[in-house]
């Protein structure tokens, strides 16, 4: 009888035991087991709560000219708890009305712009500050440096890029092929530039005016005056940011360089391609042998100009032997203000939009090279022209720079234009225009210390 008590009462322990563990063994995603509330794979009787109903207001400037129907679609599909209110307003508008929104605090929840105003936000605490969300669900390894491209000199970071948009050497075959001068290399130089403009610039009509030019500058600081002036050596702002460089004697080499370019007759004026429309539409126009392409405009290409035989290679070796490739990153930002729920919306679209199903959207559609490394990839699969896509890929991983976007970009950059533009056509000498360049830009750096 005591044996049998003993019996029951270890079978009694046992179940005791059992039932004090109260987690059963399940297997998890991965194959391994466990604990039933305790890790990942864990079923449980009681529904997932449903996502509470956000609604963000998402600012596309331009509308799906700019930013791919199809992401949008995407995300909508994949988070329809997140409502968007969505803006698509044409750029000049849509920048022209939001200093009032921004003041009357009925921005947008999120939208994007000029990578350097992005900054310009963030040094006023209108853009959220996208660090810690950075560190907590990017991996850096997965995307391309310029991931970064919204980093400010505080080490913060306040934005995400919409795309990138390095820039190219443009060339027409055609053009190259009736002048019997050999098409350009990523060895190039500036100089060889140069000198094979000298022999595709024509008069094909004998009228004793130029018709087809070897170069079509740009004037702006993307295409004209910053990498002639980087080709030299030289500066625009000094490495701080806070200080001009435009009258230091290289910077003044390289204005020189590009000016004597319209002097000498082998690089179109003004005049001339305004009144054909544009530079892009110059080149596009077969009216110029060569073109620094910014990858973008391969689509107006391909949408106006479908006939036109061009390739590109990597922007030209300086004088200085350097290469520099301009890069223009727009970049979203987060709105400050907008409620933590809302900021958190924002921030899901932002990872969708640099997830592998978007950016091989990005991809695809030519407006900008992606930052994810796998779709970036896949740029060169691409068969519409230009062929020699690396020219952009490889170009920007090995030289691409933005153009001293300091937070006040936007501002000092508009002083200077038009002086630039009065250099380019002569109307006033490159020492001269220099130096009023120089004033103007250091007036703007030292009001926004």
């Amino acid at each position: 009888m005591k044996k049998i008590s003993i019996v029951l009462m270890a079978f009694l322990l046992t179940l005791t035991m059992a039932a004090c563990s109260g987690k059963k063994e399940t297997a998890n995603e991965t194959g391994t087991t466990a604990p039933t509330g305790s890790a990942a794979g864990e079923e449980s009787s009681t529904p997932a709560p449903e996502a509470k109903e956000v609604t963000l207001k998402l600012g596309l400037p331009q509308g799906y000219d700019v930013t791919k129907k199809e992401i949008i679609d995407g995300f909508q599909a994949k988070f329809p708890h997140i409502k968007l209110d969505i803006d698509t307003t044409p750029w000049g508008d849509f920048f022209t009305k939001l200093p009032a929104q921004i003041a009357g605090d009925n921005a947008p929840d999120i939208w994007f712009q000029e990578n350097a105003s992005v900054l310009g936000h963030g040094k006023r605490g209108v853009a959220e500050d996208l660090t810690a969300y950075f560190e907590r669900d990017l991996n850096p390894g997965d995307y391309v440096e310029a991931i970064y491209s919204a980093k400010g000199p505080d080490g913060k970071i306040y934005g995400v890029p919409h795309g990138i948009n390095p820039v190219a050497l443009g060339y027409n075959k055609k053009l190259f092929t009736e002048a019997n001068v050999p098409f350009p290399t990523d060895d190039w130089t500036y100089q060889d530039l140069i000198d094979a403009a000298k022999k595709l610039t024509k008069d094909t009509n004998g009228d004793g005016k130029t018709d087809i030019y070897g170069f079509i500058s740009g004037y702006n600081i993307t295409l004209g005056w910053f990498p002639w002036i980087k080709s030299t050596g030289g500066q625009v702002l000094d490495s701080s940011l806070t200080k001009a460089m435009v009258t230091d004697p290289k910077s003044l080499e390289g204005l020189n360089k590009w000016v004597e370019m319209n002097k000498s007759g082998i690089s179109a004026p003004e005049s001339f391609t305004k009144a054909i429309g544009s530079e892009w539409q110059a080149f596009g126009s077969e009216k110029g042998a060569m073109y620094f392409v910014q990858y973008s405009t391969q689509t107006l290409f391909q949408k106006n100009f479908p006939d036109l035989d061009w390739d590109t290679v990597k922007m030209p070796k300086g004088f200085d032997g350097n290469r520099v490739v301009p890069n223009i990153a727009n970049s979203w930002l987060i709105y400050s203000k907008a409620k933590p729920e809302v900021k958190d919306a924002a921030w899901e679209f932002l990872k969708y939009y640099l997830s592998s199903e978007s950016q091989d959207i990005l991809a695809a559609s030519g407006a900008s090279l992606p930052l994810m490394k796998s779709s970036a990839d896949k740029v060169n699969e691409i068969t519409t022209a230009p062929a020699n896509k690396k020219a952009y890929t490889d170009g920007v991983a090995e030289a691409g720079t933005t153009m001293d976007e300091s937070p006040s970009w936007g501002e000092w950059v508009g002083a200077a234009q038009p002086v630039f533009v009065d250099i380019y056509n002569g109307k006033v000498s490159v020492e001269d225009g220099a130096k009023q360049i120089q004033d103007k830009i250091q007036t703007v750096l030292d009001n926004n210390k």
